[in-house]
């Protein structure tokens, strides 16, 4: 692919675009953008929204249906940890796609439990363990045993339930339930992921006084997905009271089962919209909600910050039931002679989107900074080390901060291709993906660990480079 759309002062400013083959013949090589895009694409479901509502179901008093729910590493690893703790969940098709039939059970122990690299799974799986009649051994990838776990651990104990983690705080470990929780009062310290605050919410209707939970620490990250939980909670018919931040009443409540439809992962789209900013042209997500707890949302009034248009779509014909659109209008792109500004932007409430941005933060013509994300150290890997690893190995100037990364301007001429680290991280796999767009030989090490979130990446972003088609997956 080469860049003959582009004036011979955008070649030697940009210089040769072919992409080169692979040195590693296990790597997947980004393909570089050959022309402005113009693309159409419809995302699985929601990781986030899908993991919430299989743990509710599974602790419902009646059944429920989830149509259009991801199908992916970490939602498979949660609905078979339901599973073996006794829920009934079979797939089928109807009239609205593929579904998931959840029959909750009697929850039972005498179970062992991966929960892979999913941080929803490690940290939702165990209260719900707690509720079960035995013991529930709990374990996951080597990287996930770095992952911050005290917190739950911690939380269990003082609520009664003895765990068992040879003084380790984090994976493996294994909860004894007692097939029921008292509840009651409970302080932590959730500075480190939103996700404790939410998979003690989301069990705490079945403990038997409810549970007052207050956060300890000085700051709490990423609290649209605290809300995306009470708000699954008041869909089912538990209402979450929230007397002051920081401070969440659970009361003890039947949990109503629901037939609902998963919105499509707004946060996987990050990549895919900021693609335009790079190659030029448009990207637009089919059934993009009007109304969302995902901070994926955040993307149309962030890319704008970066130089793209945004503009919504009402339905398109023969989608029946869908939301509407949401196109980003890149321009002519970086490859196209534009230049992307550098922006400071605070991601301490969507810090999952701050990968992306650190690919438009490494490719801007001035300085920038992400702040606000120190929690993603504990992620899937130090997603701060890691991004600044990878993108000074390709040339950028980026510098760790103490809570995030700081951009300074380079010459694109002077980004080369090489070796990508993916740290079997999704979003590490997707950044090199984004940045290989405008760099040639970027050599992702590991594709296949987008399937934690989106097992059909590669394929998308393949259909997204084709050219002006409409590029569906199966939903």
């Amino acid at each position: 692919m080469g860049l003959s759309r582009y004036s011979d002062r955008d070649a030697d400013i940009l210089g040769d675009r072919e992409t080169p083959g692979p040195t590693d013949p296990g790597a997947w090589v980004a393909p570089v953008a050959g022309g402005p895009l113009a693309a159409r694409l419809a995302l699985p479901g929601s990781k986030s929204m899908t993991n919430r509502e299989l743990v509710l179901s599974a602790l419902a008093e009646r059944p429920s249906v989830l149509h259009r729910p991801l199908r992916a590493r970490d939602t498979d690893l949660c609905a078979e940890a339901l599973r073996a703790l006794g829920t009934g969940i079979v797939e089928q098709n109807t009239e609205d796609g593929p579904a998931w039939v959840i029959e909750p059970g009697e929850l039972t122990g005498g179970a062992s439990i991966e929960a892979g690299l999913a941080g929803t799974v490690m940290r939702f799986i165990p209260p719900v363990a707690a509720l079960a009649l035995g013991p529930v051994a709990i374990d996951g990838d080597p990287h996930a045993r770095a992952r911050p776990m005290r917190t739950t651990i911690q939380a269990l104990r003082d609520l009664g339930v003895e765990v068992a983690d040879d003084g380790r705080r984090t994976m493996p470990f294994t909860v004894h339930g007692t097939g029921r929780v008292e509840g009651g009062e409970l302080a932590i310290d959730a500075s480190a992921s939103s996700q404790f605050v939410s998979g003690l919410l989301l069990a705490a209707p079945r403990f038997e006084r409810g549970l007052t939970l207050r956060h300890t620490g000085e700051r709490l990250p990423s609290m649209p997905h605290i809300e995306m939980t009470t708000a699954a909670l008041a869909r089912r018919g538990v209402v979450v009271q929230t007397p002051e931040p920081g401070i969440w009443v659970v009361p003890h409540a039947p949990i109503a089962g629901a037939g609902l439809r998963i919105e499509p992962d707004l946060s996987n789209a990050a990549p895919f919209l900021a693609a335009a900013l790079i190659a030029g042209g448009t990207v637009t997500v089919e059934d993009w909600p009007d109304a969302t707890t995902q901070v994926g949302a955040r993307l149309a009034e962030l890319l704008p910050r970066y130089g793209a248009s945004i503009r919504r779509e009402p339905p398109s014909p023969g989608r029946d039931g869908s939301a509407g659109a949401l196109t980003v209008d890149g321009g002519a792109g970086l490859l196209g002679g534009e230049r992307i500004p550098g922006v400071d932007l605070d991601l301490g409430d969507a810090g999952e989107l701050a990968p992306t941005f650190a690919a438009l933060g490494a490719l801007a013509a001035s300085p920038g900074r992400i702040t606000g994300i120190a929690h993603l150290r504990g992620h899937e890997t130090d997603r701060l080390a890691a991004l600044a690893a990878e993108l000074t190995a390709i040339g950028a100037h980026v510098t760790e901060l103490e809570d995030g990364l700081a951009f300074e301007p380079v010459d694109p001429s002077s980004l080369h291709g090489g070796p990508w680290r993916s740290y079997a991280d999704h979003r590490m796999a997707t950044t090199g993906a984004l940045v290989g767009l405008a760099v040639p030989g970027v050599e992702i090490d590991d594709i296949a660990t987008t399937g934690k979130t989106l097992p059909e990446f590669p394929q998308l972003w393949a259909a997204m480079l084709r050219g002006p088609e409409t590029s569906w997956i199966a939903l």
